[in-house]
């Protein structure tokens, strides 16, 4: 290991390798200090060539010569200015002046706190030194080994699917304590351990107070009694996210080198996301204009070459009126919308959002196609526009592929008149959603939904008018209509649904 840039080698482990070489005094036990190296001197001060930290070894000489209490209070002003000045321990060489330890020595070392060891008569100091080398180039090889191991890890973490993931693992395990990727754009941390997950708000706040969007640099601050360290990770001149480590402890050289990679696998990860992102958002376009413009097939087969299979047959269109709703993001737009409404449906209006893969911006209104659709009874109106809102939004209800054409014409109409700071839904789009609601009745063979439904409609949802009428227990007919509403994926109590519903069945060939 390293202490403040200098290998260290464990005094056990030294005493292990020479054996009988190199032992305490009497039956003491080899103390658990590291040693930074070892140095011979037979200077009565010899503080001025060491650093701390070492095995001093001596054959006795500064403490020779010397008798009674002169002899005492010399060896203890000697072991205070080893002791003073971090040597680790002291090694007496026996047989070249010095046949035995001093019981002065012996006092003097357990009261400054140094470990004293023998160097039987016969062992060189110079093997003493060449061991502790030897152990400090196994480390050392040990320790390159490791280095190159976590950088080729660090490499193929970015060749993998979830690099950023496996990146900021590799970052976490081998600093033994947690790493964090914030994205720039707000959307969700990658955390390892997740065990730490508890930090991201503050670090989020951190990271705003230094302010280094935009900035090629490093800061280093406090937080939750650890010292962390945050690096901006920067993609030609955008900030795509900020990366966060903590140790609990001083860096080694190697780990911040391995941290510095770690910057430069996220910068490349970026760079290759917001390129297939580019990528994939012209794709996007151009199959969500086919869309639009009554092109489905071609549309379809844009689709297939989008990252998440087949273009889903029952949708929703979503039109958008902004000044710079283009240049937001579709994360960004999922936030600005999710804010216009209140209640039970906020959430599943984000995550809707979030996940339309069509999308384009034609006659200055920007159009998502939403595939996870969203019931607009399910969710509330705000009671007045947001302060700061600058968005307008009119939602449609949901429909087959095939109908969506025909609704743009009325959703461009009324997102061009809806209120600045609310989303808006249309209840009747050239009755395309109720054709669609019959088709998916019609198709379920089961039951006969199609008459369980009109009787409810009938009977403006009177559950025992409707048993009555088709002598069925009022209980089959909830289940009938939990099954429709389902289907359907509409409210049959929303006063517009089934008044657009009644009409479509009456003009049917089910009637």
């Amino acid at each position: 290991m390293r202490v403040d840039g200098v290998r260290v080698i464990g005094l056990i482990e030294l005493c292990e390798r020479l054996g009988a070489g190199l032992h305490p005094v009497g039956h003491a036990g080899v103390a658990k200090v590291q040693l930074t190296g070892v140095h011979i001197s037979e200077l009565d001060d010899p503080t001025p060539y060491l650093e701390g930290g070492e095995l001093l070894l001596t054959t006795g000489i500064p403490l020779g010569g010397k008798t009674g209490t002169n002899r005492e209070a010399i060896i203890r002003a000697y072991v205070d200015r080893l002791a003073l000045h971090g040597v680790a321990a002291l090694g007496l060489g026996l047989g070249a002046g010095t046949d035995s330890v001093p019981v002065e020595l012996q006092r003097a070392c357990v009261a400054a706190e140094i470990q004293l060891l023998i160097v039987p008569d016969g062992t060189p100091f110079m093997q003493v030194a060449r061991a502790y080398w030897d152990l400090v180039g196994k480390t050392a090889r040990a320790d390159l080994a490791a280095s190159l191991s976590l950088q080729t890890s660090l490499a193929q973490a970015a060749t993998r699917p979830e690099a950023v993931a496996a990146v900021v693992k590799v970052l976490g395990t081998a600093l033994a304590g947690w790493a964090v990727y914030l994205p720039a754009d707000l959307s969700d941390e990658t955390c390892w351990p997740p065990t730490h997950r508890h930090i991201l708000p503050q670090l989020r706040l951190e990271t705003q107070r230094f302010n280094l969007a935009g900035t090629r640099s490093a800061a280093s601050f406090a937080m939750l009694g650890e010292d962390v360290l945050e690096y901006s990770i920067i993609d030609g001149s955008r900030t795509a996210g900020f990366l966060a480590v903590c140790a609990g402890r001083p860096l080694r050289a190697a780990e911040r080198q391995l941290v510095l990679t770690g910057c430069m696998v996220l910068a490349l990860t970026a760079q290759r996301e917001w390129q297939l992102t580019r990528a994939n958002s012209i794709m996007s376009s151009t199959a969500a204009t086919l869309l639009v413009n009554g092109f489905a097939d071609a549309a379809r087969l844009v689709v297939v070459d989008l990252a998440g299979g087949p273009l889903a047959e029952r949708v929703q269109l979503l039109a958008i009126r902004g000044d710079d709703a283009v240049a937001l993001s579709t994360a960004e737009l999922s936030e600005q919308l999710g804010s216009m409404v209140i209640a039970t449906g906020e959430n599943r209006l984000r995550e809707s959002i979030r996940r339309s893969r069509l999308r384009c911006t034609t006659d200055g209104l920007t159009y998502l196609v939403l595939e996870s659709p969203v019931t607009p009874s399910s969710f509330g109106q705000t009671a007045a526009p947001l302060r700061g809102a600058d968005y307008a939004g009119v939602l449609s209800r949901p429909m087959l592929l095939r109908d969506l054409p025909g609704s743009v014409q009325d959703l461009r109409r009324a997102c061009r008149i809806a209120p600045v700071g609310r989303l808006s839904t249309i209840p009747n789009l050239s009755g395309s959603s109720a054709a669609g609601w019959v088709t998916a009745l019609v198709d379920y063979h089961r039951a006969d939904l199609v008459v369980t439904v009109k009787s409810y409609l009938r009977h403006r949802g009177q559950w025992e008018a409707v048993a009555r009428e088709l002598g069925l227990h009022r209980n089959s007919v909830r289940h009938r209509i939990g099954i429709a509403t389902k289907l359907m994926e509409v409210d049959l109590d929303d006063p517009d649904v089934s008044a657009e519903l009644w009409l479509a069945l009456r003009g049917s060939a089910s009637d």
